[in-house]
C-alpha cells in the first residue's frame, strides 16, 4: 500500500462470535511464560489450563449443534511454558515445559481418546524450556529456547543439530523467517539477533531492540528482509518496531501503543500483512497493515474485548471461511471461555474474492531434516484457497506414528461441570502426573454438563481416573458459642518456620505481643469472651520462636526462644491462674536461636530441635540432657518432622536439600535429595504411612509448591510436583494418617486447600477447600477423638485470628448418617500413650502405637447396615401437569397450600426444642410468635383463595386460550403481567420480546457485574413471554378457521 492506493483491508470489521460459538466453561491458566498459552491447528486447540502441566484440547470447529467438549492432556510434571502445532499435520504438538523437557505428542481425532505417553522426548535441558517452534518448511526440525540457549533439534534423530551462540540474558522470542532460512531472537538483555544456524552458531547481526527489558516478541513478515518487534520503552509504554535486517542499526518503523505492565503479542498473517497486537491483561486487540513498501504500519480497526484476554492465536488461513471474506480470525483465551472473533471485509457478492485471499503455504514440506541441514531452501508449495479448488492433499508426519485406534474408543467426556450436583459422584481428576511416567489426565471438566458415553458408573470412573471419596468435604466455621474471643496483643513476629501457636485437647498455648516473651494459656473447654483484663502468662524471658505441647503430658509445654534455650513449663490441670515465672526445666546447648521443636510420636520424653547453629539435636527430658547431635547442614534448616514409626528424622534446608536422618544411627544424613528451588521458606512431613514425604516450598518464579518424594528414593527428585499460586506465605502443611488428606495454608491465608495424597500416580485428588472471609494468622489439626463423629466430622482444626480463636468442622455429606461411617473412619493410633521410654528408643527398641475404634456404642457400621430398596422415580414435573386439567391443576395446588397453612394441628419447630425451662418467660414470646404466625397464615389463605377465583374467573372469560395463559402461568411460576415488567415489554411482539430479552441477557452476565440469579429471570420471562405469543397465534389461526354464518 503506498500513500495513493486505498488499502483493500479499509472497511474491515472485527466481530466477535455470540455466546453460542464460545467454549466455554473452561479454566485457563494464567502462569507467566514467554508462550502465547494457546495455539491452533486447522482442526484442534490447544491451550494452557489452570493446572500445572496439563493442556486443554478442544476441536476448532463444532460438530452441527453439538456443543465442543474440552479433553485436558497431562503433558509435564511442571508448567507447560510454550506449545507450537507442525504446519503440515494439524495433530502433531510439540510442547516445552519448565520441567526442562520437549515433548511431541500425536493427538487424536475430535472423538477419540487422549495419548497416555508422548511421541518423542527431547531433553532434558539444564534450565527451563521456554520457547518451541517448528520450522516452517522442513518436517521435522524444531527450535527451542532454555535460559540462553537456543538449540536446532533433528527430531527424527532425537539430537541438537546445532546450538546457537548463548546469549547474554534470558531468551525471550525465538521466530523462523518465512523461507527457514534464518532464525531470529529477542532477549532479556535488549538485543535483536540474526543467525544462519547452518552456517554459524555466531549472530550474523544484532541491534539494540527496545530499551527496556521486559517481554519481548518477534515475528517475521512475508519476506526475508523484514520482521517485527514489540516490547516496551523506557517509560513503560508498549511499542512496535518494523525491522529491515539490510539497514539493522535503525528501524524502519515505529508507533507507540498505552501504557501496561503485560507483554504485547505480535499476531501476524504474512500472506495479508495483517497484524494483530494482542495484550495480555488488556481488553482491547489493536489490528495493523504491514506495508513493505513504503515502509509503514497503517492502522486499521479496534476490537474491545467483553473480559480479559490471558492468550491469543491466530488461526492457519486454510482454515477460514472464505466464501464469507473472513480474512483473519483470533481465539482469545480468557479465564473461563475461548473466544474466537474475525475479521471480515464487506462484499457484496457471495464469491471468491482472489484479491483478499491470495493462494497460501500448503501442509506438504518441502524438505527433510537431513536436505534442510545440507542446505537446501525449498519452499512449501503453494495452495489456493478458493473452494472450487479443494480437497488439499493431506500429510501426516512420521515423527509420531499415528497409532490404530479401536472402534470402541471412549470419545471426548462430558464431565459434569464445577457447579454440578455432588451426589452425581464425580470430581476433577488430580492436576498432576509423574515426571518419570508422563500420563494423561484424560477427559476433565468440559464446556457442558453431563455423563460420557459409558454406561455404568464404574467404567466412567476407569475412564475419568481416580477420585478422592473427600471430594466432597464442607469445612465450616462452628457456632460462636464454641469461640474464644477478645483476644489482644497476639505476636505476629514469630518465624516462619513456626505455626504461630500451638493446640492439645485440653490448653491452647498462644504467643504475646508483650516483652519477655509471655505465653498466653487458654482452655478449649472454657469458651467465650475473655476478660478485658491481663491474661495469666507464662514468663519465658525470651523472645518466642516455636512451642510445642508434649503429646503423652497435656500439660507440659516446651518454648524455644531467641537466646538459644529450650524452657519446659508444667501448666495446673484447671489452667493458669497466676502468672508462671520459673520453669519446670530449661535446656541448653545449641549456640544461636532456635526455631523448631518436634516431640517423637512415640517415645516419651524425646525432643528433637534445631537451630540457627546448623544443628539438629535430640534431648531427654527426663534426665533434662543432649543424647543425639546431627549435623551436614550448610545453611538454615527450614523444617524438621519424625517419621511415623519414629526411626528417621527428615529435614528441608535453605541449601536446596531434603535430607533424611536415622538419629540412632549417626550424625549424618542417610539419604539426601534435592529440594524446592526457592529459598524463602519450606515444610517437610511424612505421608503415607511413612513411605513418601511431601514438602512444601516455592519455585524459581515465587510460585508455592508441593513436592512428593519417594522416602527411600530421594536422588532421584520428587515423583511429583504440583503448583498452587503466587502467595508471600510458607504452606504449612498439615497432614491426617487416618485418611490421607493434607491440609495447606499459610499465616495470613484465606484459604485452606485440601489433597488426598496417594504413593502412587497421580499422587494428588484434589478436594473442596475451605475459605474463610478474612485472613487467619493460624491453623492446626486437633486430636481425633475432638471430631463428631456421628456428624461424619473426620477433622476438627483450630482458626487463630486477629481477636479470636474458632473451631472448623471438615465434614463429609452422606446419606446414612445413622450408620458409622467405618470407610472414613478407620481405627486411629493412640497418639497420647507412650510406647516406649527415652531410654528404650536410644538403646535402640521400636514400637507402634495400638489401634482404637471411633465406633459410638448403639452405632452399626455402615458396611453391614441393610441395603435399601432402589426408590421409584417420580414422574417428570412437566409429565404429572400433562396428565390433568387446567382446572384440576388449579384445584389440588390451592387445596394443598391452604392445608399447609390453615393447619393449625401441624407440629411447629418451637414443639420440638429441648432444654427450655416451662416457667421461663421465652415460652410466652413463643407462644405468642405461633399465634402470630397462624392468624397472618390464615389470612394469607382467604387472599389466595380469593386470587384464585379471580384468576379462574378472568381465565373463563377468555375462553380456551384464557385456561392455556393461565395454565403456563402456574407451570412457568411467572403471570403474564411480571414477565412484562422484567423485559420492559408494553406490548407483546416477538420482535420487541427477542431485542430486549438479548440486551439484558447480556448486561446481566457475570463477567460484566451481574449475576446468574437475574439472568434466569430474564431467560424465564422470555419463556413466558414466548408461551403467551404461542397461545395468542394458536388463537388467531382458530379464528380464521372458523365457517362463517
Amino acid at each position: 500500500m503506498n500513500r495513493f492506493k486505498v488499502s483493500k483491508f479499509r472497511h474491515m470489521e472485527p466481530r466477535p462470535s455470540r455466546r453460542e460459538a464460545w467454549i466455554n466453561d473452561i479454566r485457563a491458566g494464567t502462569a507467566p511464560s514467554c508462550g502465547n498459552q494457546i495455539k491452533s491447528s486447522c482442526t484442534l486447540i490447544a491451550f494452557n489450563s489452570d493446572c500445572p502441566g496439563v493442556l486443554g484440547i478442544v476441536a476448532l470447529e463444532g460438530q452441527g449443534e453439538d456443543k465442543r467438549h474440552v479433553a485436558y492432556l497431562g503433558c509435564h510434571s511442571d508448567l507447560v511454558t510454550d506449545l507450537d502445532f507442525s504446519p503440515f499435520d494439524d495433530f502433531l504438538l510439540v510442547t516445552g515445559s519448565a520441567d526442562r523437557m520437549v515433548k511431541l505428542w500425536r493427538l487424536p481425532s475430535p472423538g477419540q481418546a487422549l495419548p497416555s505417553v508422548p511421541g518423542v522426548v527431547l531433553g532434558p535441558e539444564v534450565l527451563p524450556v521456554e520457547i518451541v517452534q517448528f520450522h516452517p518448511t522442513a518436517d521435522g526440525v524444531l527450535a527451542s529456547a532454555a535460559g540462553r540457549a537456543v538449540k536446532v533439534w533433528d527430531v527424527t534423530k532425537k539430537q541438537s543439530l546445532t546450538e546457537l551462540e548463548a546469549h547474554g540474558d534470558l531468551v525471550q522470542s525465538v521466530v523462523w523467517s518465512r523461507d527457514g532460512a534464518l532464525v531470529g531472537t529477542a532477549c532479556k538483555d535488549k538485543q535483536l539477533r540474526i543467525f544462519d544456524p547452518r552456517a554459524k552458531p555466531e549472530a550474523s547481526q544484532s541491534t539494540q531492540a527496545h530499551e527496556n527489558s521486559r517481554d519481548s516478541r518477534l515475528a517475521w513478515t512475508s519476506t526475508q528482509e523484514h520482521l517485527m518487534s514489540t516490547g516496551l520503552n523506557q517509560m513503560r509504554e508498549q511499542e512496535v518496531k518494523l525491522w529491515d535486517t539490510r539497514f539493522f542499526s535503525s528501524a524502519l518503523a515505529s508507533l507507540t501503543l498505552d501504557t501496561s505492565p503485560g507483554s504485547l503479542m505480535p499476531l501476524l498473517d504474512s500472506d495479508s500483512g495483517l497484524l494483530v497486537l494482542a495484550g495480555k491483561g488488556e481488553r482491547q486487540l489493536y489490528c495493523y497493515e504491514v506495508a513493505l513498501q513504503q515502509p509503514a504500519l497503517s492502522p486499521v480497526t479496534q476490537c474491545v474485548l467483553e473480559s480479559v484476554l490471558r492468550g491469543a492465536a491466530l488461526v492457519p488461513r486454510r482454515a477460514l471461511a472464505v466464501m464469507g471474506c473472513e480474512v483473519l480470525r483470533i481465539l482469545q483465551l480468557s479465564d473461563t471461555a475461548i473466544i474466537p472473533i474475525s475479521y471480515h471485509v464487506p462484499r457484496k457478492a457471495v464469491e471468491f474474492h482472489e484479491d483478499l485471499f491470495p493462494d497460501t503455504a500448503g501442509c506438504i514440506p518441502a524438505s527433510d531434516p537431513n536436505t534442510w541441514w545440507a542446505g537446501s531452501n525449498q519452499q512449501v508449495q503453494k495452495v489456493s484457497l478458493n473452494p472450487a479448488h479443494r480437497p488439499h492433499p493431506s500429510f501426516t508426519s512420521l515423527l509420531v506414528a499415528p497409532e490404530e485406534v479401536p472402534p470402541d474408543t471412549a470419545q471426548f467426556a462430558e464431565m459434569p461441570r464445577a457447579d454440578a450436583d455432588p451426589s452425581e459422584g464425580f470430581s476433577p481428576p488430580s492436576s498432576l502426573t509423574s515426571p518419570s511416567t508422563p500420563s494423561s489426565l484424560g477427559p476433565s471438566l468440559s464446556s457442558t454438563s453431563g455423563i460420557g458415553t459409558s454406561p455404568s458408573q464404574r467404567s466412567l470412573q476407569s475412564l475419568l481416573g481416580p477420585s478422592s471419596k473427600f471430594r466432597h468435604t464442607q469445612g465450616s466455621v462452628l457456632h460462636r458459642d464454641s469461640h474464644i474471643t477478645n483476644l489482644k496483643g497476639l505476636s505476629l513476629t514469630t518465624p516462619g518456620e513456626s505455626d504461630g501457636f500451638c493446640a492439645n485437647q485440653l490448653h491452647v498455648a498462644v504467643p504475646l505481643l508483650s516483652s519477655g516473651g509471655q505465653v498466653a494459656v487458654l482452655e478449649l473447654q472454657k469458651p467465650g469472651r475473655l476478660p478485658d483484663t491481663a491474661l495469666p502468662t507464662l514468663q519465658n524471658g525470651a523472645a518466642v520462636t516455636d512451642l510445642a505441647w508434649d503429646p503423652f503430658d497435656p500439660h507440659r509445654l516446651a518454648v524455644a526462644g531467641e537466646d538459644a534455650r529450650i524452657r519446659l513449663w508444667r501448666v495446673p490441670p484447671g489452667g493458669l491462674k497466676d502468672m508462671l515465672t520459673k520453669p519446670e526445666a530449661v535446656l541448653t546447648g545449641h549456640t544461636e536461636k532456635i526455631y523448631s521443636l518436634r516431640f517423637h510420636p512415640l517415645a516419651a520424653d524425646v525432643l528433637a530441635s534445631s537451630s540457627y547453629d546448623l544443628t539438629i539435636r535430640i534431648w531427654d527430658l527426663q534426665a533434662r540432657a543432649e543424647r543425639l547431635r546431627l549435623q551436614g547442614h550448610q545453611d538454615q534448616i527450614f523444617s524438621l518432622a519424625w517419621s511415623p514409626d519414629g526411626q528417621q528424622l527428615a529435614t528441608v534446608c535453605k541449601d536446596g536439600h531434603v535430607r533424611v536422618y536415622e538419629p540412632r544411627s549417626g550424625p549424618e544424613p542417610l539419604q539426601e535429595g534435592p529440594g524446592p528451588e526457592g529459598g524463602r521458606g519450606a515444610r517437610v512431613v511424612w505421608v503415607c504411612d511413612g513411605c513418601c514425604l511431601l514438602v512444601s516450598g516455592f519455585n524459581s518464579q515465587s510460585e508455592r509448591q508441593l513436592l512428593l518424594y519417594m522416602a527411600d528414593a530421594l536422588a532421584g527428585g520428587p515423583s511429583a510436583v504440583l503448583g498452587l499460586d503466587v502467595a508471600p506465605s510458607t504452606l504449612l502443611p498439615i497432614y491426617d494418617p487416618d485418611t490421607s488428606l493434607v491440609f495447606l495454608t499459610g499465616k495470613g491465608d484465606t484459604r485452606v486447600f485440601l489433597y488426598e495424597l496417594l504413593s502412587e500416580a497421580p499422587f494428588f485428588l484434589e478436594c473442596n477447600s475451605f475459605t474463610s472471609p478474612d485472613p487467619h494468622k493460624g491453623f492446626i489439626l486437633l486430636p481425633k477423638t475432638e471430631c463428631d463423629v456421628r456428624e461424619v466430622e473426620f477433622a476438627r482444626c483450630l482458626r487463630l485470628r486477629q481477636t479470636s480463636l474458632e473451631p472448623v468442622a471438615f465434614r463429609l455429606p452422606r446419606v446414612r448418617k445413622e450408620f458409622f461411617q467405618d470407610d472414613v473412619f478407620p481405627d486411629t493410633a493412640v497418639s497420647w500413650e507412650p510406647v516406649l521410654s527415652a531410654e528404650a528408643w536410644l538403646g535402640g527398641v521400636n514400637g507402634q502405637h495400638r489401634l482404637l475404634s471411633l465406633q459410638p456404642p448403639g452405632m452399626t457400621p455402615v458396611s453391614q447396615a441393610p441395603r435399601e430398596a432402589p426408590a421409584r422415580r417420580a414422574p417428570a414435573s412437566a409429565q404429572y401437569l400433562e396428565e390433568k386439567s387446567d382446572q384440576q391443576k388449579k384445584e389440588e395446588l390451592l387445596s394443598a397450600m391452604v392445608a399447609k397453612l390453615g393447619n393449625r394441628e401441624d407440629p411447629l419447630p418451637q414443639d420440638s426444642f429441648e432444654g427450655v425451662d416451662e416457667d421461663e418467660w421465652a415460652k410466652y414470646l413463643a407462644q405468642i410468635i405461633v399465634m402470630g404466625v397462624q392468624v397472618v397464615g390464615r389470612a394469607f389463605a382467604r387472599a389466595l383463595r380469593q386470587e384464585f377465583a379471580a384468576s379462574r374467573a378472568a381465565a373463563d372469560a377468555r375462553g380456551r386460550a384464557g385456561h392455556q395463559s393461565a395454565a403456563a402461568s402456574n407451570l412457568s411460576g411467572l403471570s403474564l403481567q411480571e414477565a412484562q415488567q422484567i423485559l420492559n415489554v408494553s406490548k407483546l411482539s416477538p420482535e420487541e420480546v427477542q431485542k430486549n430479552y438479548e440486551h439484558l441477557f447480556k448486561v446481566n452476565d457475570k463477567s460484566v457485574g451481574g449475576s446468574f440469579y437475574l439472568q434466569s429471570k430474564v431467560v424465564r420471562a422470555k419463556e413466558r413471554l414466548d408461551e403467551e405469543l404461542r397461545i395468542q397465534a394458536q388463537e388467531e389461526r382458530e379464528k380464521g378457521q372458523m365457517p362463517k354464518t
